[in-house]
């Protein structure tokens, strides 16, 4: 039987060593000379003699760590093919004479014929005959792989930067006959309070259809393969009926670009030790940027902004922001972020320091049923009536079948008052089939003046990894002119990913 193992090995080992030595001499036409043909006036290197080793651990400079340990112990120790030097190293690292290949060739092929014998050879001879074609056919192949892949090295985008992109096209019929004067959609009553004062002619009867759209670019580049360098690029339409609802769409951020294309997020996130990682910000700092989790299970698939949850609004984005993550443990995560939405300018309420906010959250995640987020948001220079101080609280619990999630958050807000916010609902993972998530909930946004209320039934199909669509029925109540500004859009949602 070994001598079949090296039968077969034979020409392996044989043409890898080949390989070796042609490529000392790549690019050279090479021809068959005898060593008399070789001038005498080549200086010939000092006869170097090898060390007799049974053992690769009688080599002192081969370590188990080195990549080729196991390959040489296999030369050293079955077949004896490759020795050491005198002193008892093997000088992996340095570089191959011509001299030394011919010996180290040489020896190997004694140990090839000791074990096949000249019948093996014959055998040898007659396998590479009747498997000309064979050979000849991966040969070629693998030189037109090569070529190949020399045309993608020279013509390639990036050896770092990745592309990605996502389009989402919304879908969204109001059910009812409705006002719209551009603001909002509100119910058709009889003396209607939203009508007094405003000209009758900028609204319709009813409520129209409308389809909404958004396009997104990513470029994610890693130069270490731990760190992420994301610049995104956004483009959409003007954003309708359910944009200019409360809540919006889940892809709303494009609402009133027009189609126009514009910067929307610049970050980069990186390592610092094992334990701790950090993210710069610029251009449109987004609270998602730097939490390590929202928790609650319909932020995602839902079609409502709402489903975001929308306490995260209170952290204003702003022209720069940093942030870092510590990992105490597996389970608990602290993070930190600030932004200031005034830092590309040195005037007055303006600069790095002013005009801020500031956000952190400490998160407790598992691999079980809970997971849960404590989170603090705050505005150094809050406008007036804008969100001051905002406290909430996160929770997931998994049940195999189905999650339930929520938040609750209490905002402060410049100027006195303050507001009650909270959202809640049960979602069913993989629900009639793989990647598929029906889901519900509902809840009450932050607001001072009024209670907006939203409700959102939502069934995500994922087709497949780069293709979803998501039918809702959404129940929006504005409450800025009692129960007249209620109504209820039947939206569905496209997500093409590239």
């Amino acid at each position: 039987m070994k001598n079949w193992k090296a039968l077969i090995a034979a020409p392996v080992a044989l043409s890898t060593v080949w390989s070796l030595s042609g490529n000392a001499v790549a690019a050279e036409t090479v021809e068959s000379v005898s060593v008399s043909d070789i001038s005498a006036d080549v200086v010939v290197a000092e006869p170097i003699q090898l060390a007799q080793v049974t053992n690769v651990s009688e080599l002192s400079d081969v370590q188990p760590g080195d990549w080729a340990f196991t390959a040489l112990q296999r030369l050293v120790e079955e077949y004896g093919c490759l020795e050491g030097y005198p002193d008892r190293t093997y000088r992996g690292n340095r570089a191959l004479t011509r001299y030394e290949f011919a010996a180290g060739l040489n020896a190997c092929l004694d140990v090839v014929i000791q074990l096949i014998g000249t019948d093996g050879l014959d055998e040898v001879r007659r396998l590479q005959e009747e498997f000309a074609a064979e050979l000849a056919t991966i040969r070629g192949r693998v030189d037109t792989l090569e070529t190949d892949v020399a045309e993608l090295e020279a013509n390639q985008f990036s050896t770092t930067t990745k592309l990605r992109g996502q389009f989402d096209a919304h879908l969204v019929v109001p059910f009812g006959d409705a006002l719209n004067n551009g603001n909002e959609l509100i119910t058709v009553t009889e003396d209607d309070p939203a009508t007094v004062g405003v000209d009758e002619s900028t609204f319709t009867d009813e409520a129209d259809a409308t389809f909404e759209y958004s396009a997104n670019l990513n470029f994610d580049t890693s130069f270490t393969g731990e760190d992420l360098l994301r610049i995104s690029l956004l483009a959409g339409d003007n954003g309708g009926s359910l944009a200019n609802t409360e809540s919006g769409l889940a892809s709303a951020d494009f609402s009133g670009d027009n189609d126009n294309v514009r910067l929307e997020d610049v970050f980069y996130a990186f390592p610092v030790g094992n334990r701790i990682s950090a993210i710069i910000a610029a251009n449109d700092v987004l609270t998602d940027d730097f939490v390590t989790s929202t928790i609650v299970p319909f932020d995602g698939p839902s079609v409502a902004d709402a489903g975001g949850p929308e306490f995260y609004d209170q952290f204003e984005g702003g022209d720069f922001g940093a942030g870092i993550n510590f990992a105490f443990s597996d389970n608990l995560v602290l993070d930190l972020g600030y932004s200031s939405a005034g830092s590309n300018s040195n005037t007055e309420d303006n600069g790095l320091f002013n005009n801020n906010s500031y956000i952190a959250q400490l998160n407790f995640l598992t691999d079980g049923i809970l997971d849960a987020a404590i989170t603090y948001i705050g505005a150094g220079d809050a406008d007036a009536d804008a969100a001051e101080n905002t406290i909430a609280g996160l929770i997931s619990l998994d049940f195999g079948g189905f999650v339930v999630g929520g938040h609750y958050a209490n905002t402060d807000f410049n100027g006195g008052g303050d507001a009650d916010s909270y959202m809640g609902g049960v979602s069913f993972p993989d629900f009639l089939g793989a990647g598929n998530e029906f889901g519900i909930y509902g809840g009450v946004s932050p607001d001072p003046d009024r209670d907006p209320v939203l409700v959102e039934a939502y069934y995500d199909v994922n087709v497949n990894e780069f293709f979803s669509f998501t039918p809702a029925i959404i129940y929006a109540d504005n409450d800025s002119t009692g129960d007249d500004t209620e109504n209820v859009y039947g939206a569905v949602r496209a997500q093409f990913r590239f």
